[in-house]
């Protein structure tokens, strides 16, 4: 009886062994979807009267850091960025203050989203810690939102910052010396928020900060500013706009291209449209004969000289109060040749005209020698015009839907700078039925004052047509490409028929863009008439093409 009983313990036990060396699945539970939370700080958070230069944050999970360098906010800034370790996971994190701290002074550290649990990355979503070096914690606070003065949507990581206006401030503060106090819109968001202020007044301005340095270059940053100081405390909700200013002109040494041409580099793109500056060239005392281009998606002018025998040319260029002389070595290079290629292939739309690009600037033209003959060998009328300064010479004719267009260029046609002319040149066209674009007619109101620029764009912020009107309300846009797009219109405030940026210094604003608040649907064979109340915008469902709402001449 023993025996057997031994004989069963044995079994089980064996049984017992085997079922826990057995591999099982881990289920794991539920997901964590709780974000960390603080759970203590030496010093605590909200002390005054701070002395040290160390800080340790304990938190009730492993946490590790993301994308710190964008996300934390200190304020007032530091000009020595302060150690925070470690990197890897942990519950701890240690902040290394380097700089000396400013006497009774509010300071906070805004993590925004940088910082997560380990396991599911839940973000701790605007954590701050904040210490003062007086006795008391400044609690005020303002708010408000960005947008672009120009496009539909504005940056992200843009910073807002206020300047304290006192016996030091000056207009420069902006470039030379950090704010008083500063925060971030971060990726997603076009509010702000800047809180733990003391009372005063101020300067606000926000900028996309492309070097993070608190401080403003025109040549990369965007700004945005109040015109008036603004007092704390107040409950005012600002608006900024931002811009992109226009430079003032600069040019930079010019440097040789080929055998007879430079490239003149420059600052100010925006401002030098109709505005060229006066440029000469010289051989010792002698002025050459040139021609000033712009190179096509470069802040560089072309100048183009006749080929000659010098070791150097002196070069001088003027604008306004602006002048700067320059001396170039020549080599001996290759030369530029005449060279036609057609910017439209195949087809031509109905609002376009036939354009030509030449890699030399032309001098004369001979229209006799220009032939425009449809499919049935019925040559048509043009009008011709040439834009030096771009190189591109514009074809205007009569379009008819569905036809075929040959366009054709005899020798000598047209001449360039070297007196080189082309050989013979054809080109096919081709335009569409009409039902195969779309009409938008826009009914503007409210309108505050004229003229307005009108402006079609694209989803790639590409303006595809533009009017400019300087009473009209009502503006069509005939024979346009079946797409989405996003209508504007630009206040032309100094009636220069551009859009014109601000200016910091100035104390000037951008000219006044206001956009249509949904995008428009333009389809093949569709009239869409369109609404655009200035003040307060609204989208009518477009309504497909029947006799019935055919509009005459529309």
């Amino acid at each position: 009886m023993l025996k057997n009983n031994l004989k069963y313990i044995c079994l089980l036990a064996l049984l017992v062994i085997v079922s826990c060396a057995k591999r099982g699945t881990i289920t794991g539970g539920l997901k964590d979807t709780l974000a960390p939370t603080l759970k203590m700080s030496f010093p605590q958070n909200y002390s005054t009267n701070f002395k040290g230069d160390e800080i340790k944050l304990v938190f009730d999970e492993n946490i590790k850091l993301k994308n710190l360098n964008k996300q934390l906010i200190i304020s007032p800034p530091m000009k020595q960025e302060p150690i925070i370790s470690p990197t890897a996971a942990s519950k701890f994190l240690n902040i290394k203050i380097k700089d000396t701290l400013q006497p009774n002074t509010t300071y906070s550290f805004n993590f925004g989203q940088s910082i997560a649990d380990n396991n599911e990355g839940n973000p701790y979503n605007q954590f701050k810690y904040v210490f003062s070096t007086g006795d008391y914690i400044d609690s005020l606070s303002i708010g408000g939102r960005i947008k672009d003065a120009y496009e539909k949507e504005a940056d992200a990581f843009v910073s807002v910052m206020l300047y304290e206006v006192n016996e030091k401030y000056n207009d420069s503060i902006v470039f030379n010396d950090s704010p008083r106090y500063v925060t971030n819109t971060l990726d997603s968001l076009k509010t702000f928020r800047l809180e733990n202020l003391k009372a005063g007044k101020y300067l606000l301005v926000a900028m996309k900060d492309k070097n993070s340095n608190n401080k403003f270059n025109p040549k990369e940053d965007k700004i945005g500013f109040r015109k008036e100081f603004i007092s704390i405390p107040n409950d005012t909700v600002y608006e900024i706009e931002l811009f992109k200013e226009t430079l003032d002109f600069r040019s930079y040494k010019p440097s040789q291209a080929s055998g007879n041409r430079l490239l003149l580099g420059y600052n100010g793109k925006q401002n030098i449209k109709g505005n060229q500056p006066t440029i000469v060239v010289k051989n010792n005392s002698q002025n050459l004969e040139s021609i000033i281009t712009q190179m096509p998606k470069k802040d560089s002018l072309q100048i183009w000289f006749k080929p000659l025998k010098a070791d150097s040319l002196a070069i001088s260029v003027s604008r306004k109060n602006y002048m700067q002389d320059y001396i170039v070595k020549i080599k001996d290079q290759k030369k530029d040749t005449l060279n036609i290629s057609a910017l439209q292939n195949g087809n031509l739309n109905f609002r376009d005209r036939f354009t030509l690009e030449t890699a030399t600037p032309l001098v004369k033209f001979d229209d006799s020698k220009i032939k425009i003959i449809t499919k049935d060998s019925t040559e048509i009328s043009f009008k011709r015009e040439y834009d030096v300064f771009n190189q591109k010479v514009y074809f205007d004719f009569k379009k008819e839907p569905n036809q075929k267009y040959s366009f054709n260029l005899l020798p000598g046609a047209l001449t360039d700078f070297y007196e080189e002319s082309n050989d013979s040149l054809s080109y096919k066209l081709t335009t569409k039925n009409e039902a195969e674009f779309g009409n938008l007619r826009v009914q503007l109101q409210n309108v505050k004052y004229f003229p307005v620029i009108v402006e079609l764009i694209d989803t790639k912020g590409e303006v595809l047509a533009s009017e400019y009107t300087e009473e009209k309300t009502t503006i069509d846009f005939n024979l346009i490409n079946p797409t989405l797009y996003s209508l504007r219109i630009i206040y032309d405030e100094n009636k220069n028929k551009q859009y014109d940026s601000g200016n910091f210094l100035e104390k000037r604003h951008s000219e006044e863009v206001v956009y249509f608040s949904k995008e428009i649907d333009v389809r093949a064979n569709w009239d869409v008439d369109q609404v655009f109340d200035v003040s307060i915008p609204y989208t009518p469902e477009p309504k497909k093409k029947t006799e019935a709402n055919k509009k005459p001449g529309f």
